[in-house]
């Protein structure tokens, strides 16, 4: 069964559309800047972060009368709902289910007071589905940083079975004291912006948001894109650490790919990390990819944990539509283990199909194919 976008949206630190945030994107500008916030660290630090203040009054916008929620609860309610009005889906039928994506959900509401049982990852979701009017019970993916990624999959696979006929995936991540000071205990943060497959790439950035990519196997009006295929596979190489071979990825790119190996890009994981970088390199390399682009968003968004399979997602979806390759924000000279075609600069080229990749903790992975028809 063929399954389709229906519709899409991106809140992030560069725009609270899919629109805006491509704009900002084509254009070459990041959203990361330098943050001094004591709540979240003691030491000044990159990252790309939300305005706090837009989100409450977008929210409050369609928000229940007098209802309060945490900036989470509201971000993931005001995605969906603005990919919704787009997508011609009927959220509160039995044949929608929702999906998901995060890595840490509410957890910075431990700090403001809320206890271990408040801030479960499944009461997010239910509440999320209580306010679309959706009758199903949710289904969360947390799954390191490949959850937005397997949670598009996930949905393809649904709609596939026959269970449901559409789905609305929502990831989403915001900062908190738990996330940053977790990321600072690996020594894994950058003292600058990320420069992904850079040779002087020293740490990632983290950045939070949210997106929503609305599937249903209901025709669309060309040009439409299809999520073709994708697969997941865990080299459980290290709790941490990425596998030195690239073979999980791999794994997962063949099944993904199949013998097609016509792509015209990969958006990469590319979190400017010395192994993470490398093993990408490995992998795509060895599936015989090396003369395809590779462009890494992790330098316009940050690392956005389990948002960021969905936003850049919805960001190489519009590069298809658009026809733009986008290129990778803090890159200048090659420094990865294998040779392999990073996109250096931006441009305008024919586009129909792109293969995005994410890896993650516990040594996870993850490949979707997105095609683009008329």
């Amino acid at each position: 069964m063929s399954v389709f976008v229906a519709a899409h949206n991106i809140i992030s630190a560069l725009g609270f559309t899919s629109e805006e945030n491509g704009e900002q994107v084509f254009a070459g500008r990041s959203g990361i800047s330098f943050v001094s916030d004591t709540a979240l660290s003691p030491v000044e630090f990159p990252a790309a972060r939300l305005d706090k203040n837009r989100l409450e009054q977008a929210y409050q916008e369609i928000a229940p009368s007098g209802e309060e929620l945490s900036p989470f609860d509201q971000i993931i309610r005001l995605s969906a709902h603005t990919a919704l009005k787009a997508s011609g889906v009927d959220a509160s039928s039995e044949k929608t289910i929702i999906i998901l994506s995060t890595t840490k959900g509410n957890i910075g509401e431990l700090a403001n007071g809320q206890s271990a049982d408040e801030v479960q990852l499944w009461q997010s979701a239910q509440r999320l589905a209580q306010f679309l009017n959706n009758p199903n019970a949710p289904v969360v993916v947390s799954n390191a940083c490949i959850s937005g990624v397997a949670a598009i999959l996930i949905g393809k696979r649904l709609i596939d079975a026959g269970q449901y006929d559409h789905a609305i995936v929502v990831g989403a991540d915001l900062l908190s004291r738990f996330v940053v000071s977790g990321f600072q205990s690996f020594h894994s943060l950058s003292a600058q912006a990320c420069r992904p497959f850079d040779k002087h790439r020293d740490g990632l950035t983290l950045g939070e948001g949210a997106a929503t990519v609305v599937l249903t196997n209901q025709q669309q009006q060309e040009p439409f894109l299809e999520i073709s295929n994708g697969a997941t596979s865990n080299d459980a190489n290290h709790i941490s650490g990425p596998s030195r071979t690239g073979e999980g990825l791999l794994i997962a790119i063949h099944k993904a790919l199949g013998a097609d190996r016509e792509v015209d890009f990969i958006s990469a994981h590319g979190t400017a990390t010395p192994y993470n970088d490398d093993m990408e390199s490995k992998a795509i390399s060895r599936a015989g990819l090396e003369n395809v682009p590779v462009n890494s968003l992790k330098g316009y968004f940050g690392h956005t944990l389990g948002a960021a399979g969905v936003i850049e997602s919805v960001i190489s979806m519009l590069s298809l539509l658009e026809n733009k390759l986008v290129k990778t924000l803090g890159y200048s000279e090659f420094g990865v283990a294998e040779e392999i075609t990073i996109a250096a600069e931006s441009k305008e080229q024919p586009m129909k199909k792109v293969l995005k990749v994410a890896s993650g903790f516990g040594g996870c992975n993850a490949a979707l194919v997105i095609e683009k028809h008329g």
